[in-house]
Protein backbone atom coordinates (compact mmCIF):
# COMPACT_ATOMS: atom_id res chain seq x y z
CA UNK A 1 0.00 0.00 0.00
CA UNK A 2 0.95 3.47 -1.00
CA UNK A 3 1.83 6.26 1.53
CA UNK A 4 -0.10 9.41 0.64
CA UNK A 5 1.00 12.79 1.54
CA UNK A 6 -1.72 14.71 2.77
CA UNK A 7 0.44 17.96 3.72
CA UNK A 8 2.09 17.48 0.03
CA UNK A 9 -1.22 17.35 -1.57
CA UNK A 10 -2.77 20.13 0.30
CA UNK A 11 0.64 22.08 -0.02
CA UNK A 12 0.68 23.12 3.59
CA UNK A 13 3.72 22.64 5.96
CA UNK A 14 3.52 20.02 8.56
CA UNK A 15 3.26 22.66 11.10
CA UNK A 16 0.43 24.37 9.25
CA UNK A 17 -2.31 25.86 11.51
CA UNK A 18 -5.84 24.52 10.90
CA UNK A 19 -6.84 28.33 9.39
CA UNK A 20 -3.75 27.50 6.96
CA UNK A 21 -4.94 23.77 5.95
CA UNK A 22 -8.56 25.17 5.69
CA UNK A 23 -7.65 27.96 3.41
CA UNK A 24 -5.58 26.03 1.31
CA UNK A 25 -7.87 23.09 0.70
CA UNK A 26 -10.92 25.91 -0.11
CA UNK A 27 -8.48 27.46 -2.61
CA UNK A 28 -7.94 23.83 -4.78
CA UNK A 29 -11.50 22.73 -3.80
CA UNK A 30 -12.44 25.54 -6.12
CA UNK A 31 -10.20 24.60 -8.42
CA UNK A 32 -10.68 20.79 -9.11
CA UNK A 33 -14.10 20.59 -8.32
CA UNK A 34 -16.09 18.93 -10.58
CA UNK A 35 -18.75 21.62 -11.79
CA UNK A 36 -15.63 23.41 -12.72
CA UNK A 37 -13.90 20.15 -14.68
CA UNK A 38 -16.59 18.33 -16.79
CA UNK A 39 -15.42 15.15 -17.70
CA UNK A 40 -12.12 15.95 -16.62
CA UNK A 41 -10.77 12.53 -14.96
CA UNK A 42 -7.42 14.00 -13.23
CA UNK A 43 -9.37 16.89 -11.65
CA UNK A 44 -11.92 14.67 -10.69
CA UNK A 45 -8.93 12.28 -8.73
CA UNK A 46 -7.32 15.23 -7.50
CA UNK A 47 -10.62 16.54 -5.78
CA UNK A 48 -11.07 13.36 -3.91
CA UNK A 49 -7.75 13.63 -3.25
CA UNK A 50 -7.57 16.98 -1.61
CA UNK A 51 -10.92 16.09 0.34
CA UNK A 52 -9.66 13.19 1.93
CA UNK A 53 -6.49 15.06 3.00
CA UNK A 54 -8.87 17.87 4.38
CA UNK A 55 -10.55 14.76 6.32
CA UNK A 56 -7.91 14.19 7.85
CA UNK A 57 -5.65 17.19 8.63
CA UNK A 58 -8.51 19.19 9.95
CA UNK A 59 -9.50 16.99 12.61
CA UNK A 60 -7.10 17.26 15.55
CA UNK A 61 -7.13 13.11 16.65
CA UNK A 62 -6.76 12.32 13.09
CA UNK A 63 -3.58 14.40 12.36
CA UNK A 64 -2.25 13.20 15.28
CA UNK A 65 -2.20 9.14 14.47
CA UNK A 66 -1.79 10.85 10.69
CA UNK A 67 1.55 12.54 12.09
CA UNK A 68 2.49 9.18 14.42
CA UNK A 69 1.89 7.25 11.21
CA UNK A 70 4.55 9.57 8.83
CA UNK A 71 7.37 9.85 11.88
CA UNK A 72 7.66 5.88 12.33
CA UNK A 73 6.92 5.29 7.93
CA UNK A 74 9.76 8.05 7.34
CA UNK A 75 12.06 6.20 9.97
CA UNK A 76 11.74 2.98 8.25
CA UNK A 77 12.20 4.47 4.46
CA UNK A 78 15.55 6.69 5.69
CA UNK A 79 16.85 3.42 7.30
CA UNK A 80 16.90 1.90 3.67
CA UNK A 81 12.79 0.08 4.34
CA UNK A 82 14.18 -3.17 5.15
CA UNK A 83 11.74 -5.75 4.51
CA UNK A 84 8.43 -4.67 4.16
CA UNK A 85 6.72 -1.57 6.39
CA UNK A 86 4.14 -3.09 9.20
CA UNK A 87 0.89 -0.98 7.74
CA UNK A 88 -0.61 -3.74 10.16
CA UNK A 89 -0.08 -2.23 13.32
CA UNK A 90 -1.79 0.86 12.43
CA UNK A 91 -5.13 -0.42 10.84
CA UNK A 92 -7.94 0.54 12.82
CA UNK A 93 -11.14 -1.33 13.63
CA UNK A 94 -14.47 0.04 14.25
CA UNK A 95 -14.94 1.98 17.65
CA UNK A 96 -18.51 1.62 19.04
CA UNK A 97 -19.89 3.98 21.68
CA UNK A 98 -19.41 7.31 19.57
CA UNK A 99 -22.79 8.71 19.54
CA UNK A 100 -23.75 10.76 17.00
CA UNK A 101 -20.80 11.80 14.31
CA UNK A 102 -19.57 13.38 11.57
CA UNK A 103 -18.96 11.49 9.16
CA UNK A 104 -17.27 12.39 5.15
CA UNK A 105 -17.10 10.98 2.13
CA UNK A 106 -16.66 7.50 1.88
CA UNK A 107 -15.97 6.79 5.69
CA UNK A 108 -18.21 3.75 5.60
CA UNK A 109 -19.15 1.34 2.58
CA UNK A 110 -22.21 2.69 1.60
CA UNK A 111 -20.72 6.09 1.51
CA UNK A 112 -18.38 4.80 -1.19
CA UNK A 113 -19.69 6.56 -4.35
CA UNK A 114 -20.96 9.85 -2.78
CA UNK A 115 -19.92 13.37 -3.62
CA UNK A 116 -16.99 12.26 -6.49
CA UNK A 117 -16.69 8.81 -4.55
CA UNK A 118 -14.66 7.08 -1.78
CA UNK A 119 -11.68 7.12 0.77
CA UNK A 120 -8.66 5.12 -0.81
CA UNK A 121 -7.26 2.54 0.72
CA UNK A 122 -5.09 3.92 2.58
CA UNK A 123 -7.61 5.93 4.59
CA UNK A 124 -9.70 2.99 4.47
CA UNK A 125 -7.15 0.89 6.61
CA UNK A 126 -5.57 3.96 8.61
CA UNK A 127 -8.96 6.07 9.56
CA UNK A 128 -12.04 3.42 8.67
CA UNK A 129 -12.83 2.65 11.84
CA UNK A 130 -12.11 6.42 13.66
CA UNK A 131 -15.72 7.81 13.81
CA UNK A 132 -17.70 5.02 15.23
CA UNK A 133 -21.31 3.96 14.83
CA UNK A 134 -23.14 1.66 17.07
CA UNK A 135 -25.82 1.46 20.32
CA UNK A 136 -24.89 2.83 23.24
CA UNK A 137 -25.46 1.79 26.62
CA UNK A 138 -25.50 3.17 30.47
CA UNK A 139 -24.99 1.69 33.95
CA UNK A 140 -26.82 2.78 36.56
CA UNK A 141 -26.25 1.67 40.19
CA UNK A 142 -29.17 -1.26 40.05
CA UNK A 143 -29.63 -2.28 36.35
CA UNK A 144 -28.12 -1.49 32.63
CA UNK A 145 -30.07 -0.39 30.32
CA UNK A 146 -30.07 0.17 26.38
CA UNK A 147 -30.65 3.89 25.08
CA UNK A 148 -31.59 4.25 21.62
CA UNK A 149 -29.30 5.58 19.24
CA UNK A 150 -29.05 8.91 18.04
CA UNK A 151 -30.25 9.00 14.60
CA UNK A 152 -26.98 8.91 12.14
CA UNK A 153 -26.19 12.18 10.00
CA UNK A 154 -23.76 13.13 7.80
CA UNK A 155 -21.92 15.95 6.71
CA UNK A 156 -20.01 17.06 3.66
CA UNK A 157 -18.50 20.13 3.18
CA UNK A 158 -19.10 22.41 -0.19
CA UNK A 159 -17.00 25.35 -1.10
CA UNK A 160 -19.23 27.66 -2.98
CA UNK A 161 -18.10 31.47 -4.41
CA UNK A 162 -19.33 34.53 -3.08
CA UNK A 163 -21.01 35.11 -6.21
CA UNK A 164 -22.88 31.79 -6.05
CA UNK A 165 -23.16 32.95 -2.04
CA UNK A 166 -25.00 36.16 -3.77
CA UNK A 167 -27.09 34.55 -6.40
CA UNK A 168 -28.10 30.53 -4.33
CA UNK A 169 -26.09 27.88 -6.33
CA UNK A 170 -26.67 24.10 -7.43
CA UNK A 171 -24.90 21.31 -6.62
CA UNK A 172 -25.22 18.16 -8.35
CA UNK A 173 -24.50 14.58 -6.29
CA UNK A 174 -24.24 10.97 -6.90
CA UNK A 175 -25.64 8.78 -4.54
CA UNK A 176 -25.46 5.72 -5.17
CA UNK A 177 -27.31 5.36 -8.15
CA UNK A 178 -29.28 8.38 -7.80
CA UNK A 179 -28.09 11.77 -9.13
CA UNK A 180 -29.42 14.54 -7.13
CA UNK A 181 -29.38 18.05 -7.57
CA UNK A 182 -28.80 20.35 -4.74
CA UNK A 183 -30.04 24.11 -4.38
CA UNK A 184 -27.77 26.46 -1.85
CA UNK A 185 -30.36 29.63 -1.12
CA UNK A 186 -28.73 33.24 -1.87
CA UNK A 187 -27.26 34.68 1.03
CA UNK A 188 -25.42 30.89 2.45
CA UNK A 189 -22.79 31.86 4.86
CA UNK A 190 -19.75 29.77 6.26
CA UNK A 191 -21.51 27.15 8.32
CA UNK A 192 -25.16 26.86 6.13
CA UNK A 193 -25.96 23.37 6.45
CA UNK A 194 -28.55 22.58 3.50
CA UNK A 195 -30.16 19.71 4.57
CA UNK A 196 -30.68 16.43 2.09
CA UNK A 197 -33.38 14.62 3.89
CA UNK A 198 -33.59 10.54 3.88
CA UNK A 199 -31.19 10.31 0.61
CA UNK A 200 -28.18 8.77 2.66
CA UNK A 201 -27.51 5.37 3.94
CA UNK A 202 -30.87 3.81 5.98
CA UNK A 203 -32.92 6.59 5.31
CA UNK A 204 -30.56 8.85 7.19
CA UNK A 205 -30.07 12.57 6.10
CA UNK A 206 -26.84 14.53 4.55
CA UNK A 207 -26.02 17.84 5.47
CA UNK A 208 -24.27 19.73 3.29
CA UNK A 209 -22.26 22.29 5.23
CA UNK A 210 -20.95 25.48 3.33
CA UNK A 211 -17.92 26.61 3.07
CA UNK A 212 -17.82 30.43 0.65
CA UNK A 213 -14.48 30.81 -0.33
CA UNK A 214 -12.61 34.19 -0.05
CA UNK A 215 -12.81 36.94 -2.89
CA UNK A 216 -10.68 38.92 -4.25
CA UNK A 217 -12.65 42.11 -4.67
CA UNK A 218 -15.35 41.88 -1.68
CA UNK A 219 -14.57 41.20 2.12
CA UNK A 220 -17.58 39.72 3.84
CA UNK A 221 -19.10 40.95 7.17
CA UNK A 222 -22.02 39.67 8.18
CA UNK A 223 -24.47 40.14 5.14
CA UNK A 224 -22.88 43.86 4.33
CA UNK A 225 -19.86 43.60 2.27
CA UNK A 226 -16.67 45.63 1.94
CA UNK A 227 -14.90 46.67 -1.09
CA UNK A 228 -12.30 49.39 -2.72
CA UNK A 229 -12.85 51.96 -5.22
CA UNK A 230 -10.07 53.63 -6.85
CA UNK A 231 -11.10 57.61 -7.60
CA UNK A 232 -8.88 59.72 -9.54
CA UNK A 233 -7.48 63.18 -7.63
CA UNK A 234 -9.69 65.54 -9.55
CA UNK A 235 -13.22 63.84 -8.85
CA UNK A 236 -12.19 63.33 -5.33
CA UNK A 237 -11.23 67.22 -5.30
CA UNK A 238 -13.94 68.31 -7.52
CA UNK A 239 -16.58 65.79 -7.06
CA UNK A 240 -18.04 63.84 -9.92
CA UNK A 241 -19.36 60.24 -10.51
CA UNK A 242 -17.66 56.91 -10.42
CA UNK A 243 -18.72 53.32 -11.28
CA UNK A 244 -18.49 50.85 -8.29
CA UNK A 245 -18.68 46.79 -9.32
CA UNK A 246 -21.53 45.02 -6.79
CA UNK A 247 -22.18 41.34 -6.90
CA UNK A 248 -25.68 42.96 -8.08
CA UNK A 249 -24.27 44.76 -10.85
CA UNK A 250 -22.68 48.09 -11.56
CA UNK A 251 -23.92 51.25 -10.26
CA UNK A 252 -23.37 54.65 -10.60
CA UNK A 253 -21.54 56.18 -7.03
CA UNK A 254 -21.85 60.24 -6.53
CA UNK A 255 -18.33 61.40 -5.21
CA UNK A 256 -18.96 64.85 -3.46
CA UNK A 257 -16.39 67.36 -3.53
CA UNK A 258 -13.39 66.82 -1.13
CA UNK A 259 -13.76 63.26 -0.86
CA UNK A 260 -10.44 62.07 1.56
CA UNK A 261 -8.64 58.89 0.84
CA UNK A 262 -9.86 56.02 2.66
CA UNK A 263 -13.17 57.72 2.90
CA UNK A 264 -15.95 54.97 2.98
CA UNK A 265 -19.30 55.71 1.49
CA UNK A 266 -22.44 53.53 1.81
CA UNK A 267 -24.54 51.56 -0.93
CA UNK A 268 -27.79 50.57 0.86
CA UNK A 269 -29.15 47.24 0.24
CA UNK A 270 -26.46 46.44 -2.48
CA UNK A 271 -24.85 43.55 0.19
CA UNK A 272 -25.17 40.16 1.02
CA UNK A 273 -28.96 38.59 0.79
CA UNK A 274 -30.61 37.45 3.95
CA UNK A 275 -30.59 33.82 4.37
CA UNK A 276 -33.91 33.60 5.94
CA UNK A 277 -36.03 36.82 3.40
CA UNK A 278 -33.52 37.28 0.13
CA UNK A 279 -35.55 39.88 -0.72
CA UNK A 280 -33.54 41.86 1.82
CA UNK A 281 -29.67 42.98 1.79
CA UNK A 282 -27.14 43.98 3.93
CA UNK A 283 -25.01 47.29 2.75
CA UNK A 284 -22.21 47.55 0.54
CA UNK A 285 -19.34 49.90 1.90
CA UNK A 286 -16.93 51.29 -1.01
CA UNK A 287 -13.46 52.57 0.47
CA UNK A 288 -12.28 55.66 -1.50
CA UNK A 289 -8.67 54.99 -2.89
CA UNK A 290 -7.38 58.06 -4.22
CA UNK A 291 -4.93 57.68 -7.30
CA UNK A 292 -2.27 60.73 -7.91
CA UNK A 293 -0.95 61.01 -11.34
CA UNK A 294 2.47 59.60 -11.72
CA UNK A 295 3.12 62.61 -14.96
CA UNK A 296 2.01 65.75 -15.14
CA UNK A 297 2.50 67.92 -18.16
CA UNK A 298 4.16 71.12 -17.77
CA UNK A 299 1.15 72.94 -17.96
CA UNK A 300 -0.30 70.63 -15.18
CA UNK A 301 2.88 70.90 -13.03
CA UNK A 302 2.65 75.17 -13.07
CA UNK A 303 -1.24 75.05 -12.24
CA UNK A 304 -0.52 72.41 -9.20
CA UNK A 305 2.42 74.99 -8.67
CA UNK A 306 -0.44 78.35 -8.55
CA UNK A 307 -2.44 76.19 -5.97
CA UNK A 308 -0.01 75.47 -3.68
CA UNK A 309 0.59 79.35 -3.52
CA UNK A 310 -2.62 79.83 -2.65
CA UNK A 311 -3.20 77.09 -0.48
Amino acid sequence: MEYKDYYKLLGVDKNATKDEIKKAYRKLAMKYHPDHNPNNKEAEDKFKDINEAQEVLSDPEKRARYDQLGDSYFQWKNAGGPGNFNWDQWATQQQPGRGRTRVNVGSYEDLEDMFGGGFSDFFTQIFGGMGGMGNRTTTGTRRRRSVRPEPQTYEQPVTISLIEAYQGAERTMQIGDRRLTVKIPAGAANGTKVRMSGVGPGNSDIYLVIDVAPDKKYERKGDDLYTEVAVDLFTAVLGGQTHVPTPGGEVVLTIPAGTQPGQSMRLSGRGMPHLRDPQKHGDLFAKMKVTLPRKLTSEQEKLFEQLRKLS
